[in-house]
């Protein structure tokens, strides 16, 4: 028996997964650097070590959170069970972790006595605009932009982790 024509086709899955690396990149370093600036050692001592384990589950909890909301978006789209798809759903989102591991690293290199949790701060921010420059270049160069139009995009990019730096600065 021929598909009916009124049924709709089911929803797209996923994109591909040079989106999905520089989607999770990009949501990824801007989490990453918000929850660095957020740090505050007002009402004790620093404790670089839980900071930097609190960030990666935080990233952690991110991405299993934008996985399992994709797989219930999709879970009428396709035949796969729940769990599988879910699970599936999940692991791919391993770019959103990944992008916050340099903040992650400042902080255990802070823990194990080679800098102050606020130089560590600094760095990851630092390192994290930067990379959303770098993402955003990407991200241009892989739609088929031009050079001069790819960095226009990085330099917005940029701007997300100079808006966090600026928050940062007038917090404290």
């Amino acid at each position: 028996m021929p598909d009916s024509p009124s049924v709709p086709p089911p929803p797209a899955r996923r994109g591909e997964p040079l989106q999905r690396l520089l989607f999770g990149g990009i949501y990824g370093t801007i989490l990453a650097s918000a929850l660095a600036a957020a740090l505050d050692n007002d009402h004790g001592s620093p404790n670089p070590g839980y900071d930097a384990l609190w960030i990666m589950f935080t990233s952690l909890a991110s991405a299993a959170a934008h996985g399992y909301a994709h797989a219930i978006a999709h879970r009428t789209a396709d035949g796969d069970r729940v769990t599988t798809s879910t699970v599936r759903s999940v692991l791919v989102e391993w770019p959103l972790p990944a992008a916050a591991l340099p903040t992650v690293a400042a902080l255990l290199g802070a823990y194990a006595g080679w800098w102050s949790e606020d130089g560590a701060i600094a760095v990851a921010l630092l390192i994290n605009t930067l990379a959303l420059f770098g993402w955003g270049l990407w991200a241009a160069r892989v739609a088929g932009r031009g050079w001069p139009r790819s960095c226009r995009t990085g330099c917005v990019d940029m701007l997300l982790g100079l808006f966090i730096v600026a928050a940062n600065i007038l917090s404290h």
